[in-house]
């Protein structure tokens, strides 16, 4: 498993060949990627890009957490995440994460779980920039509901590991 935070964009293909390099050998039939990308726009209009800040080590911290708890509640062989940092352009690659399985349906609910759970529980800050001012971004009702249906969840037989 791995986690990164970086300034620097990433190669979506070097880090699936990572994630599948040791995953294979564990028996992975399955895996899943997500890629973020900065949007244009905000619920006010467009945007100029963003800017993302965090808290050196204990933003690592939080990632690695995150991905071992993926672990405990998925049947998952392998899991990675790559956040970017700094000033970025729109449609820029933000975030990646990857997980492997052997099969399927884990992968996909894994994946899922920790992009839900990134965005509660990484300390990232984003600020939004929209003519050439930048505002702080408060967290979403949306994001808030797509953390608490995995904290109220009860772990079901698709959830667990066997």
């Amino acid at each position: 498993m791995f986690a990164r935070v970086q300034n620097n964009d990433f190669s979506q293909q070097q880090l699936y060949d990572e994630l599948a390099a040791d995953s294979v050998l564990q028996g992975a039939g399955a895996i899943v990627t997500f890629t973020g990308l900065v949007r244009d726009f905000n619920a006010q209009g467009g945007i100029q890009g963003i800017e993302l800040e965090y808290y050196p080590g204990m933003t690592e911290s939080a990632l690695e957490a995150l991905l071992a708890q993926a672990s405990q509640r998925f049947d998952i062989v392998d899991a990675g995440i790559v956040h970017r940092v700094g000033k970025l352009a729109n449609h820029a690659q933000i975030v990646w994460v990857g997980t492997a399985s052997q099969h399927r349906e884990q992968a996909f609910l894994a994946a899922t779980y920790i992009m839900d759970m990134l965005k509660q529980s990484v300390p990232i800050w984003k600020k939004e920039w929209q003519d050439d001012v930048a505002c702080w971004v408060a967290a979403k009702a949306d994001d808030d509901k797509a953390a608490m249906r995995w904290l109220s969840a009860e772990k079901g037989p698709s959830c667990n590991k066997a």
